[in-house]
């Protein structure tokens, strides 16, 4: 286990952003639009951190499933809010239904890690289920964002092919599925290259933490496995079923695509 020498302290943290000196040199000698939004970012990232970890000290403290709960749905729901943003879609028409997604996706690899992987008698113990939680989330964030706006992206962009396809006769699910297919295979895909690429190009973290923590490198493989084949499958649920969903309000009867559902 982790004891207090291997904790670090504040003062010795500096070291960690005096590092940023030489991406911001970079940055700002060959003037790269990035040196405020990087500023901003690590500003906003240790705010946000600190303040994070302060609020799960209590958590983790008290322990509490509804209070557990609560806090898993309100990641829920900036990851939803942030996928409608990054996707560039107007807030509102389609956010229900991608909630629906990421909760469905995100609590059953989350159970099954924690409950039968794990066997925790406890499913919603914060111990596990924020973190693993938030891993599997995070996760699907990304994807839902690229599976998303191709699949809406590309009827719109191909709308005169995809409107042949209806008025030959084709069903909505008929026309949709070739942009189905790319856009699960575009989400997908990082993952299925990371997946690929673990041990031998990168440690990951769940991996790193677990040796950092005091375990033996195979306990650490142990978990690395559950973690990514459970990011894996949430990451392949909401897609499928952010895109399924999310065409109830996206499509008319007709299966015209609604141009009143994107920001411009």
């Amino acid at each position: 286990m982790m004891n207090a020498a291997d904790t670090i302290h504040p003062l010795a943290l500096t070291a960690g952003y005096l590092m940023l000196l030489i991406p911001l040199a970079i940055i700002h000698w060959y003037r790269v639009p990035l040196l405020g939004q990087t500023i901003s970012s690590v500003l906003r990232m240790t705010i946000q951190l600190i303040l994070v970890g302060l609020y799960l000290q209590v958590v983790f403290r008290l322990n509490n499933p509804w209070l557990n709960t609560a806090w898993l749905l309100v990641m829920i729901t900036v990851a939803d809010l942030s996928i409608l943003k990054g996707a560039q879609f107007r807030f509102g028409r389609l956010a229900t239904w991608l909630f629906a997604a990421l909760l469905v996706g995100t609590a059953i690899p989350l159970f099954i890690f924690v409950g039968v992987i794990l066997t925790r008698p406890e499913i919603l113990d914060a111990r596990y289920v924020i973190p693993i939680g938030g891993m599997i989330l995070g996760n699907c964030l990304r994807a839902d964002i690229i599976g998303i706006r191709t699949f809406y992206q590309s009827i719109r962009t191909g709308q005169k092919a995809y409107e042949l396809a209806l008025s030959q006769g084709a069903t909505i699910a008929e026309a949709v599925r070739p942009h189905l297919r790319e856009s699960i295979y575009q989400a997908l895909t990082p993952t299925v290259a990371t997946m690929a690429n673990i041990g031998i190009v990168s440690l990951p973290g769940m991996m790193t933490g677990v040796i950092i923590g005091g375990n033996d490198p195979l306990t650490a493989i142990g978990y690395q496995i559950a973690i990514m084949l459970s990011i894996f499958t949430g990451t392949a649920i909401t897609v499928f079923l952010a895109i399924l969903l999310s065409a109830r309000s996206a499509f008319s009867p007709y299966g015209i695509l609604k141009q009143a559902i994107f920001k411009s």
